[in-house]
């Protein structure tokens, strides 16, 4: 048993280091439209006129944070093309996915037929190579014109 322990520590490194080496390939959080390729970014329709529904799709390992942020800024961008000042987050609804664990598993078996036996360890891995949560936020929004009631968001300033 001792012989197989250098060839266990062999493939334990080099199982490891590949997934070092795919981790950096998470999807970055960068705001735009979201694509049919790619779902990272936003995507938003008009449910009637005033208000919307607002989805920003961060990335994987995008604190939650700047998923929310992203999310009012598109609001306020949709808010003034329509020629509204304010508007005001009537629903909101905030998903997280992915971000499995890793893990080992140790197995041993045995068995035996006519004069022979025979008895195996096996030792498995599991990386997350996901990078991390992706947070989703949506909004559904009204939007509205003249002077701001409270708890509305100021579009021109949310813009910026």
């Amino acid at each position: 048993m001792t012989a197989r322990t250098p060839v266990l520590a062999a493939a334990l490194a080099t199982s490891m280091a590949a997934a070092l080496a795919l981790g950096g390939c998470a999807t970055p959080t960068t705001y735009g439209p979201a694509g049919p390729r790619q779902a990272v970014g936003f995507s938003d329709y008009r449910i009637e006129t005033g208000r919307y529904r607002v989805t920003f799709q961060g990335g994987p390992g995008a604190p939650p944070e700047l998923v929310a942020d992203m999310a009012l800024r598109r609001a306020a961008e949709i808010t003034l093309a329509d020629g509204y000042d304010w508007f005001r987050v009537v629903d909101r609804i905030t998903d997280r996915s992915g971000a499995r664990r890793g893990g080992t598993s140790v197995s041993i078996g045995g068995g035996t037929g006519g004069y022979r036996s025979g008895i195996g360890v096996g030792v498995g891995t599991t990386f997350d190579l996901s990078g991390g949560p992706a947070w989703r936020q949506t909004l559904e929004i009204l939007a509205g014109k003249g002077p701001r009631p409270e708890g509305a968001y100021d579009a021109r300033s949310m813009a910026r």
